[in-house]
């Protein structure tokens, strides 16, 4: 064991409060959420879960939320905007819940398109201090051109054998995710994609680029994912040890969408804001 070097994930299960996994599907968020909550529970500590894809239907859902329907596999604006001032009270919420180091809070936040960004923007309300702290780390997994790819095949497959299958985004639309961030590079004047007109291929380097100027006001932590680790059966069976989700009732959802329906009366302001997500 002389010489060994720690696994990155391990060190931040040992010593992070709250880790959350930025970036686009398809680039190995919940796997590597995965592998940190079984590092946290292996180091004694006990794990919550704070998950887009598990908080987002329960706004769609609620009275208010019916009004605002997944529209071709994209979450409507009200509905990302709605979630994000949620979210903020629900981090700070959890930390005085939760106060001791012996929780550990593992969020999968993708930012893209104004989903949980409001983490990520500066605000002057109780949750700051802890967002901007050192104990509050955004990692950011950086799939090189081959296991993207790989990662869009194996999407491709589980959405062709299951049309309801619900474990992340659909092809086009993890697709018209990647456009939208080169656009977004493009608008930050971000070097790499070139002059031409036309579809620019998944590029690590412009990915990274993005997520890091994104994530200018919070402490980051990027790897590069080189190859995918071989899945067993096991993997995708529930956990041995118990995670709690962080999750809004039915009726905070309700009452929230109901407040940002009141501020922003003129759905084109609302729309804009999602275009530029991105400025924080």
């Amino acid at each position: 064991m002389d010489g060994e070097q720690q696994d990155p994930l391990e060190q931040l299960a040992q010593t992070a409060r709250i880790v959350c996994f930025a970036g686009l599907p398809g680039t190995g968020k919940s796997f590597f959420a995965r592998r940190l909550a079984e590092f946290g529970n292996a180091a004694g500590r006990r794990i919550h879960l704070l998950q887009w894809d598990v908080v987002r239907p329960v706004f769609e859902a609620s009275p208010s939320g019916r009004r605002y329907p997944m529209r071709d596999g994209v979450t409507q604006p009200m509905i990302r905007k709605a979630a994000g001032v949620w979210v903020r009270r629900a981090v700070v919420g959890w930390h005085e819940l939760h106060p001791t180091e012996l929780h550990l809070l593992i969020g999968e936040t993708p930012l893209v398109g104004n989903r949980f960004v409001e983490l990520v923007e500066r605000h002057k309300d109780r949750s700051e201090a802890l967002l901007s702290s050192e104990a509050c780390v955004f990692a950011v997994p950086v799939p090189s051109a081959a296991v993207r790819r790989q990662l869009e095949e194996e999407r491709a497959k589980r959405s062709a054998a299951d049309r309801d299958d619900r474990g992340g985004a659909a092809p086009a639309v993890l697709a018209a995710l990647w456009d939208d961030l080169v656009e977004v590079s493009r608008k930050l004047g971000i070097p790499g994609t070139g002059a031409g007109a036309g579809p620019v291929p998944y590029d690590p380097v412009l990915y990274e680029r993005v997520y890091r100027r994104v994530l200018t006001h919070r402490r980051r932590h990027v790897f590069h994912v080189e190859e995918l680790e071989p899945v067993s059966a096991a993997a995708g069976a529930p956990p041995k040890f118990a995670m709690h989700d962080v999750i809004p009732t039915p009726d905070e959802a309700d009452l929230i969408i109901r407040e940002t329906e009141a501020r922003y009366r003129r759905p084109a302001a609302l729309e804009r804001e999602m275009e530029n997500w991105y400025v924080v």
